[in-house]
């Protein structure tokens, strides 16, 4: 089961973060997000200062209906594995990213493609991704972009059919370990936390991190 911890962008937490046993840190390239890494944050010289320490731990980048220039600069500058994209990008957006990877020289990365999802969507809006993306991400639907806090009813990924594996996310608390360790979706590869472990917006309690790490992989 991999574990996605999402929403960091303080490099002192990160680099507690980044000592247990997870497999993907993200960060937010959303302005409207709280969790915003922003311009000047010293954050790329501290990860490539911190290759070392973070090798096996992918780092994602959360963009949100981004220019595709700002999102090869920030798989450049921050040394991305993965861009995540939480808005409405279309399969033809997909390839694009993944035709300008192909021909120019610069750093690349997989996609991750966000669903926003109730007990109304249509999982057949999935299959034009196919091949396009290396996980889909199924969250809970809200109105604004960005997470809610807040489940969805997981039983609805019963109706995932696709051949991509995906991650699960929105609302996921420590003391729901347990139940996660008993879903068996054919297709569910990890999961992505994100505020309900938070102290501050962008800042994790590690402690708490940690302890759902330990009761998920036990």
């Amino acid at each position: 089961m991999k574990i996605k911890v999402c929403g960091l962008k303080d490099p002192s937490n990160i680099a507690k973060i980044v000592q247990l046993p997870i497999d993907m840190i993200g960060f937010i390239f959303f302005p409207g997000s709280p969790r915003f890494v922003g311009k000047k944050n010293g954050l790329p010289q501290w990860l490539e200062k911190n290759e070392e320490e973070l090798e096996g731990i992918a780092k994602v980048g959360v963009f949100v209906n981004a220019e595709v220039d700002q999102i090869l600069n920030a798989v450049h500058d921050y040394r991305l594995d993965f861009v995540q994209l939480h808005g409405d990008e279309s399969p033809e957006y997909c390839r694009e990213l993944q035709t300008y990877w192909t021909i120019s020289s610069m750093r690349s990365a997989r996609i991750i493609k966000a669903f926003r999802v109730d007990e109304a969507f249509n999982f057949s809006k999935t299959q034009a991704y196919e091949r396009l993306c290396a996980y889909f991400l199924f969250d809970t639907k809200a109105k604004e972009y960005g997470g809610t806090g807040q489940r969805f009813d997981w039983s609805i990924l019963e109706k995932y059919m696709g051949i991509t594996p995906y991650l699960l996310s929105g609302g996921i608390d420590e003391d729901m370990a347990d139940e996660i360790k008993k879903l068996n979706f054919k297709q569910m590869e990890g999961v992505d936390i994100n505020s309900r472990f938070e102290l501050s917006p962008g800042v994790k309690d590690v402690e708490k991190v940690e302890r759902f790490v330990k009761a998920l992989k036990s």
